[in-house]
């Protein structure tokens, strides 16, 4: 296992991290996702552990708190010591029907830090990300809630998920002016399967220097090798009866055409590819797996020894290339002589006689 910084910080993670929003009683919107019972939670902790995962994920809406509740059983009944484990946490989502049992309020977030450190059988979270976007909430109001976190020394470390660049930059932006706390990590969607990150978030990320935590990494399932052109709607996978995230078909059918031959020329599972292409990109921090099952998750991280070669990532990138979208490719045809004259439009005019 490799290890990479948590964005600007000192905190080492592992370049794989175990997410955990299959560990619940499989009720509601999650009966899709998974049902990971105590004994299947610590089989696949005490797995990753032994892979040397140090970096877990959960949150307080994975089935209502029974994901975070499962997971700090683990650590206690397997006798992880807290200070060998990075965990990660969630706040945003709705917890109950009152009227503020949701968002990124103060008084949300100051109940909130309170049930999950009780959930999970700990003083202190190591990473607490703020899951959504909350569309009443001042960002100044949430951004002074967390350094009050952090100076409480309840939570040590900031992230954000689902975020808009333009918030995160704004957010930023305050932080620096008010001497507060500031984001370390973005948690985003991200695959070989749906780029869209990189438009605008990942040159965020890099000039910030924030850490990017990858989740959905198969696509939901896209790309575990069970489906292909032909095979759309495999059944008994997940992403057969909830369609989620959303994903451009046709492109993703492209990549898995690609996907399959490297698979077999590496003797293994298209999955454990799509995984070593995340790997290999350098603004990615750590990549989220889930798992079901300890075979799913063993396969996952076998990817980190996954060599691709420059020709393998090449023919990945191509299949999988965005189209082109304004500003982006303004930018590009008008910076393309900025170290030295060439003709900016060649290629895109056409002469008539």
């Amino acid at each position: 296992m490799k290890y990479k910084a948590l964005g600007n910080t000192g905190l080492l993670v592992s370049q794989l991290c175990l997410g955990t929003m299959t560990f619940s009683d499989g009720t509601g919107v999650y009966e899709h996702i998974g049902n990971v019972d105590q004994a299947g939670a610590d089989e696949l902790v005490k797995a990753s552990i032994d892979a040397g995962i140090n970096f877990f994920d959960t949150a307080d809406v994975y089935s209502a708190g029974a994901s975070e509740r499962t997971l700090g059983q683990s650590f206690h009944n397997l006798g992880i010591p807290r200070n060998e484990v990075v965990l990660a946490t969630k706040v945003y989502s709705r917890m109950g029907q009152g009227r503020n049992d949701v968002g990124a309020s103060r008084g949300h977030i100051m109940d909130a830090v309170e049930a999950s450190l009780r959930r999970l059988q700990t003083d202190h979270i190591d990473l607490y990300q703020i899951h959504a976007t909350d569309i009443l909430t001042p960002v100044e109001e949430t951004l002074r809630a967390l350094d009050d976190l952090v100076r409480q020394g309840k939570v040590r470390y900031l992230g954000v998920s689902n975020w808009q660049a333009w918030r995160i930059a704004t957010a930023l932006g305050i932080s620096t002016r008010l001497n507060l706390e500031r984001f370390n990590t973005l948690q985003a969607y991200y695959s070989i399967a749906g780029r869209d990150l990189e438009r605008e978030l990942k040159p965020l990320l890099e000039a910030e220097k924030m850490g990017l935590l990858v989740w959905s990494p198969l696509a939901g399932g896209l790309l575990s090798g069970k489906f292909d052109r032909e095979n759309q709607s495999p059944e008994g996978s997940r992403r057969s009866s909830f369609d989620f995230p959303i994903v451009d078909k046709e492109r993703a059918w492209n990549v898995i055409d690609v996907l399959k031959p490297i698979a077999e020329a590496h003797g293994c599972s298209p999955a454990r590819i799509a995984l070593a292409w995340l790997l290999s990109k350098p603004v990615v921090t750590s990549v989220i797996v889930g798992a079901k099952r300890l075979s799913q998750l063993e396969d996952n991280i076998a990817a980190v020894d996954v060599l691709l070669t420059d020709d393998e990532i090449a023919k990945l990138d191509a299949a999988s290339e965005l189209p082109p979208e304004y500003p982006g490719w303004m930018v590009a045809t008008q910076g393309a002589d900025r170290m030295g004259p060439v003709d900016l439009w060649a290629g895109k005019t056409t002469r008539t006689s």
